[in-house]
């Protein structure tokens, strides 16, 4: 474990813990990454995706851009969630214009995954993390993340993803033991990955579950529920104090259940949930979201708008101003600025 700093808690993270701001932090999911010219001119330099998350220097550089270009209260490390399947030994490759591609894993095959592999193959990552928070301002946070086991599974079993999921649905009811070892042995894995993380230097993780809302009602508290839990607990028993942001995406009326059971920190919002019901689980936690992406796209008054209502639907509480979900490659750098703005308050 690194020295502790003596650095004082940042708005970001006292807003995670229940601090409400007169004006609300601001970052993006994907804030690094397509859309900015800067990522493309670097994205060149490294041969494939991956080698390009390996490079320190560049995931810092990355994560650097945003920061320098919009100022906004936290960075998110660049990575991807599927570092650990890779880590774990099930070859992980990114096809332009496709998107990832793994061997799928058979449940028979689980034990063949290598949780000893983690802290050495992952190992670039936390530098990267040391170098990047090296290089940011005192009062700028850095975040950690990892993918859920559900969320993870669903690739590692399909070996890609699918509009569904059903490949992992299936396999999920058909071998509902074998792919508990599965969800086990990420649990162990997305928990010391988020505590190696924290080690390295960031001051939050966020975990998430991107793929939550495929579940049905009765797989949704084994599958979603059950492994967040415990990855929270794990990571809070390890490092107290450090912040936890959930992102169950498109659980819809689950969500409440959900924060109840799980008991991160946060929970982010994807743009369907709805308002009344954003503002009842704020009573218990911070809430972190949740624009459309397609409103920061067109822009305009689709966009101030969207801004308004969440500033005046969340700003009575702690709230974490965010997306619903990641930026879109093709997103203008000029909105991103009007957004960022009119959060602050700034002249459009």
């Amino acid at each position: 474990m690194d020295e502790p700093t003596d650095r004082l808690p940042t708005r970001f993270q006292r807003t995670l813990k229940g601090e409400r701001q007169d004006h609300p932090p601001i970052w993006m999911m994907r804030q690094a990454g397509r859309y900015l010219p800067e990522y493309k001119e670097i994205r060149s330099t490294a041969p494939s995706f991956l080698d390009f998350c390996y490079s320190p220097k560049l995931a810092c550089e990355a994560t650097l851009q945003p920061i320098r270009r919009f100022g906004f209260d936290a960075a998110i490390i660049f990575s991807d969630i599927l570092m650990i399947p890779d880590a774990l030994g099930q070859a992980v490759r990114f096809e332009e214009g496709v998107g990832p591609r793994l061997d799928p894993l058979p449940l028979e095959a689980v034990g063949d995954l290598d949780r000893s592999r983690l802290e050495d193959h992952l190992a670039p990552v936390y530098e990267a993390i040391r170098l990047t928070r090296a290089a940011l301002p005192d009062e700028t946070s850095l975040i950690g993340f990892a993918g859920a086991p559900w969320t993870l599974a669903t690739y590692m079993v399909a070996g890609r993803t699918t509009p569904d999921q059903a490949p992992a649905r299936r396999a999920s009811f058909g071998d509902p033991d074998g792919f508990g070892k599965l969800v086990d042995c990420l649990v162990e894995a997305v928990s010391a990955h988020l505590v190696a993380q924290i080690d390295a230097g960031c001051d939050a993780v966020q975990i998430f579950d991107s793929w939550a809302g495929t579940l049905d009602g009765l797989a949704f508290p084994r599958w979603s529920v059950d492994p967040n839990a415990r990855i929270v607990a794990n990571v809070r028993a390890a490092r107290p104090g450090v912040p936890i942001i959930a992102f169950p995406r498109n659980a819809g009326s689950r969500l409440s259940g959900f924060v109840d059971a799980v008991r991160p920190d946060a929970v982010s919002l994807d743009w369907s949930v709805d308002g009344d019901a954003a503002r009842a689980i704020q009573q218990r936690i911070c809430i972190q979201g949740n624009l459309d992406p397609m409103r920061l796209v067109a822009g305009g008054a689709a966009l101030d708008e969207g801004v308004d209502a969440i500033l005046s639907g969340f700003g009575g509480g702690p709230f974490v101003f965010n997306l619903g979900h990641g930026i879109v490659p093709e997103t203008p750098i000029a909105h991103v600025e009007r957004m960022v703005a009119r959060v602050r308050g700034g002249a459009i």
